[in-house]
């Protein structure tokens, strides 16, 4: 999954919607202020709560479009929700996320959010 990396981002940079995400300046400076480190850490959780069950709850509708740096990135990256997370990572709806998998977000959204600061 790491591997295309690269890939991935050029993908979603070819998507109008995807691509139109950013980090306002008030977010950047939240990141800078917490660290990368505090930001994984909040971006594990809300995958854990939000998208690792098999069947989230409101799934499709469980992540903002703001408030918090990861929320705008999941939704840059196609993590936002199970159905996205199918169409742009190949990771199948219906069963629980694996460890594996949530590591793969996370680092994913971080990677986006690394990029936008």
């Amino acid at each position: 999954m790491y591997n295309n990396i690269n890939v991935l981002f050029d993908k979603l940079n070819k998507s109008k919607f995807r691509s139109s995400f950013h980090l306002r300046k008030y977010m950047i400076d939240y990141v800078h202020e917490k660290g990368l480190d505090v930001i994984k850490k909040h971006a594990y959780d809300f995958i854990n709560k939000r998208l690792k069950n098999a069947y989230p709850k409101n799934d499709g509708k469980q992540t903002p479009y703001k408030g918090h740096p990861v929320f705008i990135a999941q939704h840059a990256t196609g993590t936002c929700c199970r159905g996205c997370l199918e169409k742009w990572h190949h990771i199948s709806k219906g069963r629980e996320l694996t460890v594996n998998e949530v590591d793969y977000i996370v680092f994913v959204i971080m990677k986006w959010i690394e990029k936008e600061v």
